[in-house]
């Protein structure tokens, strides 16, 4: 290819390679003096090499900063700033947090208590607490480690910081899980969903609002605009939403100013929003998922190049899609027989044969039939079992 200069046409900035740049500064230099030994091994042609980098230097921050002005392809600082346009920003990294039940001695005091779960991850206590008459104290407990920590019922069953007259703990509900700094491209994504947000499709501005609040994960929305209870339970004239993460008020504040007026809301979760002009109180309903763990047993015949690493892959690669489903997503037993192919390199160089793969809500009953997941739960990894055969 000749040397072009970097220019904007209908498919954006474009620049030259960089052997592009080198070869056109080359033959200039050769117009100039034609005599001159200009070859790989001179150091005339080195040093001309070292302006040929530079301005290539040039070339890629002036791509970058052309690139930095649209949502669709600025990156960090960059998207931070273009996003503020739309009243966003980026989500910062949160801890995951759990309600605990803890036992004990009636008005035994717990200060700076800290418990920990199967992972050895601690997880700390409000300070300080006192257990009632009764022997019995649910609070919430914050993990130290930011970021996604997960536990599932019964795993945070560790006192790491004994008490006189506290004896036990244990999670009665799963963790609601924290999740590391917003990526680029989740904000992105949600830089389109926000457009919806002054949108006269109600709708899409009610599930861009819940969409911002800080530390909400997974949500899906479900409407009834029928004169009928639907399939799902939700009455006439309604909307549900599911919910993971971020505290309840903030998420009924968003439903209850972005709704259609006189659209009832569903759900187990009840928070009471005053509003603060009239000072009506409404109740605004929405779901907490509910979570359905998956146990999995894929049966299969090792290959030259299967080592107990790619067990391992395999586990990984299974537990990180079923725990990525979004709510109310069906699980199909060919997913996951195609997660577990794709972590060989190369097909056509195969390290295993998978002969079965069953799966099933409840581990001693495992089918080769997909499962059909509730509109309101979400799929949780359980135990991912390898046989080989």
């Amino acid at each position: 290819m000749s040397y072009t200069a970097p220019n904007i046409t209908s498919v954006g900035l474009t620049i030259p390679l960089y052997s592009d740049v080198l070869a056109d500064l080359i033959a200039l230099a050769m117009s100039i003096y034609p005599s001159a030994y200009l070859e790989n091994d001179s150091l005339d042609r080195q040093f001309i090499s070292i302006f040929a980098l530079k301005l290539m230097d040039n070339n890629n921050l002036a791509q970058l900063v052309y690139n930095n002005r649209s949502p669709a392809t600025a990156i960090g600082s960059s998207l931070d700033g273009i996003v503020k346009i739309n009243g966003l920003s980026r989500k910062t990294a949160s801890y995951s947090t759990c309600e605990v039940q803890l036992t004990g001695t009636n008005g035994t005091i717990i200060t700076g208590g800290i418990v920990s779960d199967v992972a050895g991850y601690a997880w700390d206590l409000p300070t300080p607490i006192t257990i009632p008459s009764g022997g019995l104290l649910t609070v919430t407990a914050t993990c130290e480690t930011i970021g996604s920590i997960t536990a599932t019922i019964g795993q945070i069953a560790t006192i790491s910081t004994p008490t006189n007259g506290w004896t036990a703990v244990t999670n009665l509900v799963a963790a609601i899980a924290g999740q590391a700094a917003e990526t680029d491209s989740a904000l992105r994504a949600r830089q389109a969903i926000s457009t919806q947000l002054s949108s006269q499709a109600l709708l899409g501005g009610t599930i861009g609002g819940v969409a911002g609040v800080l530390g909400v994960t997974r949500y899906q929305i479900y409407e009834n605009d029928t004169s009928i209870t639907d399939s799902n339970g939700i009455p006439a004239n309604t909307i549900c939403i599911v919910v993971e993460g971020g505290t309840d008020t903030a998420i009924a504040d968003e439903i209850y100013y972005r709704k259609n007026g006189g659209c009832g809301t569903y759900g187990t979760t009840i928070v009471d929003i005053t509003d603060s002009t009239y000072g009506t109180i409404t109740p605004i309903k929405f779901y907490r998922p509910t979570y359905v763990p998956i146990y999995v047993t894929i049966s299969i015949h090792s290959l030259t190049g299967y080592t107990t690493a790619t067990t391992t892959e395999i586990q990984t690669a299974v537990e990180t899609y079923l725990n990525d489903l979004s709510i109310g997503e069906e699980l199909t037993i060919s997913a996951i027989w195609g997660t577990a192919m794709a972590t060989m390199t190369n097909i056509k160089k195969p390290t295993f044969s998978i002969k079965a793969v069953v799966a099933g809500t409840v581990e001693a009953t495992q089918t080769t039939d997909d499962i059909t997941i509730p509109f309101n739960a979400v799929s949780q990894s359980g135990t991912v079992q390898v046989n080989l055969i």
